[in-house]
């Protein structure tokens, strides 16, 4: 798993110092770099995520046309932009389907624009036409918010939203917030700067989120599941014996 056109984020990087007109000591100070940016611009020391953040927060600047995955350069806060933060590749430059479980998840949200930390994460290339073409990201099932239609412990594959805009209300999405990963039903309200996130299990109350408050934006579209139970035998049983009554019954009518 890697992350795309090296030498291209340097001199995007090197690019953004210029157009501030700051010097490279300067540049390193306002983004809490110790002495000089130098070092980044030659290719000798990588971008780490304090830096993509930093970057986002002080300049606007997207992740995504850092690393030379889009040609939007700036990011507005508030403007309802939920894409994905960092995209990765495999060796032939093909996207990852990268997979974020229940433990991974907790970090996600502090880690969302850290292109070292994906690393960590299990990624592989779903060879199906449906996964062609966009961005996907799987996500591991954490409670019982969403049952019956999915089960602690399932994964949901998720297509990148780039925009509020794009969002499609009772549609399911896994929602990436400040501090949670959650997966939940949406539904746009009268005020655009809101949403209302919706659980399956009526047990658990519809909540208001901030637009600008959500960090990605991913539709579920297909899951993976390990709750296939076989019917047990009782089952089988009562279903027989309730098929011979049924017969029976069809039988007296008959007479």
């Amino acid at each position: 798993m890697g992350i795309n056109d090296i030498t291209g984020d340097v001199r995007r990087f090197k690019q953004i110092r210029e157009e501030q007109n700051l010097t490279q000591t300067e540049f390193a100070e306002a983004l809490g770099v110790k002495n000089s940016t130098a070092d980044i611009e030659r290719g000798r020391t990588k971008l780490s995520g304090q830096i993509v953040t930093e970057l986002l927060r002080l300049y606007n600047i997207n992740p995504l046309w850092l690393f030379g995955y889009s040609n939007q350069k700036l990011l507005h806060a508030g403007k309802g932009d939920v894409s994905p933060k960092v995209v990765t590749v495999d060796a032939s430059d093909n996207e990852n389907l990268v997979m974020v479980n229940q433990k991974a998840a907790a970090g996600y949200p502090h880690n969302v624009q850290d292109v070292d930390w994906y690393q960590q994460l299990p990624a592989f290339d779903l060879p199906l036409p449906q996964y062609r073409n966009a961005t996907y990201r799987g996500f591991q099932i954490e409670g019982d918010s969403m049952m019956p239609n999915f089960m602690p412990e399932d994964w949901v594959l998720g297509k990148a939203t780039v925009n509020m805009g794009e969002a499609t209300n009772n549609k399911v999405y896994v929602v990436v917030l400040p501090d949670a990963v959650v997966v939940k039903k949406l539904q746009k309200l009268p005020d655009p700067s809101k949403v209302l996130l919706i659980s399956l299990n009526q047990e658990y109350l519809p909540f208001e989120v901030q637009v600008s408050d959500i960090q990605e934006l991913w539709q579920v579209n297909s899951k993976l599941t390990f709750h296939l139970d076989a019917p047990s035998e009782s089952n089988l049983l009562r279903e027989l014996q309730q098929g011979m009554l049924d017969l029976k019954n069809q039988m007296r009518t008959l007479k």
